[in-house]
């Protein structure tokens, strides 16, 4: 495949977001420019955006844990510690 013309594009970002991530991405050896086609590169090639977008509603393994936890917690039978010392001590002996 030939290499095309490069073109700009201008993006608008809050700039302690744009500042953490030019941060990261310098850390991992990129610029945000190189980090945004490396984005755009997997998108094309998965065909959708390549990371899960979410209103940040669990799934359902976390469902279940949820509930799993909500009912220990109300089981009079299970033991419970006041803090982790306590746990710690009562494990360990």
């Amino acid at each position: 495949m030939a290499k095309s013309a490069s073109a700009n594009i201008s993006i608008r970002m809050d700039a302690d977001l744009k500042a953490a991530a030019e941060e990261l991405f310098d850390e991992l050896g990129m610029s945000i420019s190189t980090a945004f086609n490396i984005f755009v590169k997997q998108a094309l090639r998965e065909g959708r955006i390549p990371f899960t977008i979410s209103r940040g509603v669990p799934n359902h393994e976390t469902i279940a844990a949820l509930q799993e936890a909500e009912k220990i917690s109300k089981d009079r039978n299970v033991k419970g510690y006041r803090d982790v010392d306590e746990m710690f001590e009562d494990i360990l002996g």
